[in-house]
Formats: structure tokens, sequence, C-alpha cells
């Protein structure tokens, strides 16, 4: 139930919907299956099975989720009879096809052959905290927050998000904190990190369970490189690895946490996920009430 990846954001200012009028307004696009002749389908999904609300609310805590569902047609095969079709139709007319017949050829053999394709969904996770203002997306690619921020466009009025004011660059405090041998109060720096060139080269260096000594950082300070990306650990109890643009990723909820989960008694699989849910929102929000100050975030 944890999301892997953080793509934070703000509920506008005097944005306020209930989880029920939130549930409304996602019917307008709900998912449906991508017929025979369709690439790709897209829309929002119940994100529980034993309930049939697109907006589920815990603990008042809103779950949201959107499928991305596309058929997967291998380039070869569809090469391959383009190909065969291709020798045909050269038998027939005595001479090769040209650009344009191959282009028409290649789009006709896609659309005969999508009936046949596999299918492929991936489900991205939305929660929202209407209390603390917070809206997150489980997105490991800027295409899936894409997807989620034009599907709210289509979906909520007024626009519900507004993107986080940060007035430092997130590269730059990392770096310091590297120099300094210091995280903000309550995290830890952890053995990975990235450093990338601020020269057109844009070269890369990656550290993986290497501590970078001060030495290693001055050379790469010197040489004009920053910090990019860099693990963290919060409060021993949530570690992750935060970017450039102040995104998560590799979210991993510590031993602490999965005893305190346990401790709950969830007895069947949904109370389980409500569980998940509801601690994984209350320590989030706390990780983020300390982060974002630090990180220069501004609040109108």
């Amino acid at each position: 139930m944890w999301f892997k990846n953080l793509k934070v954001f703000r509920l506008a200012p005097h944005w306020a919907k209930n989880w029920a009028e939130i549930d409304k307004a996602l019917l307008s696009h709900q998912f449906t299956p991508a017929q025979d002749q369709t690439g790709v389908s897209e829309g929002w999904v119940k994100p529980r099975e034993d309930d049939d609300r697109l907006a589920v609310s815990v603990s008042g805590q809103i779950l949201m989720a959107y499928r991305v569902e596309k058929k997967l047609l291998p380039a070869t095969v569809v090469n391959q009879e383009v190909k065969a079709r291709a020798q045909i139709l050269e038998a027939e007319q005595g001479y090769r096809p040209g650009r344009k017949q191959m282009k028409d050829l290649k789009e006709m053999v896609t659309e005969s052959l999508l009936p046949r394709a596999f299918s492929i969904a991936r489900d991205i996770r939305v929660w929202i905290d209407p209390v603390n203002q917070w809206l997150v997306i489980d997105a490991a690619a800027s295409a899936q927050t894409e997807a989620i921020l034009s599907a709210l466009g289509k979906t909520m009025h007024p626009y519900p998000v507004e993107p986080l004011r940060l007035n430092q660059s997130t590269a730059n405090l990392m770096t310091t904190w590297l120099i300094n041998g210091e995280a903000p109060e309550g995290f830890s720096i952890d053995a990975d990190s990235q450093w990338q060139s601020g020269s057109h080269s844009a070269s890369v260096i990656r550290y993986a369970k290497h501590a970078v000594s001060p030495e290693e950082i001055a050379k790469h300070v010197e040489a004009g490189y920053q910090c990019t990306r860099l693990a963290l650990t919060w409060q021993d109890r949530i570690s992750f690895v935060l970017t450039d643009t102040a995104d998560f990723k590799r979210i991993s909820a510590l031993d602490i946490l999965e005893e305190r989960a346990k401790a709950e008694g969830a007895t069947s699989e949904q109370e389980k996920l409500d569980t998940d849910f509801t601690l994984m929102t209350s320590e989030l929000n706390q990780l983020l009430q300390e982060l974002m100050p630090a990180l220069g975030e501004e609040r109108s």
C-alpha cells in the first residue's frame, strides 16, 4: 500500500471538496477498457476492490487511482507483416511500393493487428490530504505525473493543484548538506548520491552504498558538480531519495513502522489496506511538514 514515489503538490487556495464531491467528479472520466482499435485507454478506477467509489476516504485522507492501459504490439511483428504484404503488392503492381504506400500499409497492418495485441495496465495512485493541503502522486516518471494532472483538469473544477513554491535550489541545498556533513534536523544522510555537472557535457557521477568523503565532495564542487539525488532517512522511520526537482524516490518504511502496523491488529485484507494507508499518510505528513521548510517552501 505504501507509495514508492512522491510527486508533491499543494492544493490550490480556497479549493475545498469533500470525498463525495470528488468521487462524483471522477465519474466523468471513469476508465473503460481499450477497444479493439484503440491503442491507449485511460481513466479513474476504484482504489479498493470492495468499494465501487472512485474516491475513498480513510481517516479523513482521500485515496484515488488512475489507470493507463496500453496495447502492446511489437514492432518486429508489424514489420514482418508489412514486409510480407509489400512483397505481394510489388508482385501485383510490378514495382516496389513507394514511401506513401509503405506508410499506408504500416497503418493498415497496425490497425488489423491491434485486436490481437496484448494489453498492459498500470494504476497510478493519488493521495489528497484536505487538512494539510497536499496532493501527492505515486509517480515514477514524468509522463505519469502529466497524465494525472491532465485528468484532474478534465474532472475537477476549479483546478485543484498548484506546484510547490521553493525559494531555494534543491540541488544547492543537498550539495551544502554534504559539504557540511549534516542534513536538516530529524534527517540523516545515507550512502547513495548522484552528482551532475553544470557544463554542457552534463556528465553524471553516481555513488551506490558509498559515502562520499569530504575530499571527494570538495573535488566535485570545484569541478562544477552539484548533488542532484541524495538518499536520506527521516527519524529512523522512512528512507527515500530526494531529487533536484524535490521529488521523492524509493520510499521505504523501516522496521519500526512495520512493527507498528502489525500492532494495529488488522484481520482482513481490506482492514490491512486501510491501516497501511492511515499509517502512511500520518507518517508522510510529518515528514513533509519537517522537510518542506528546509527546502524553502513559500506558502500564500
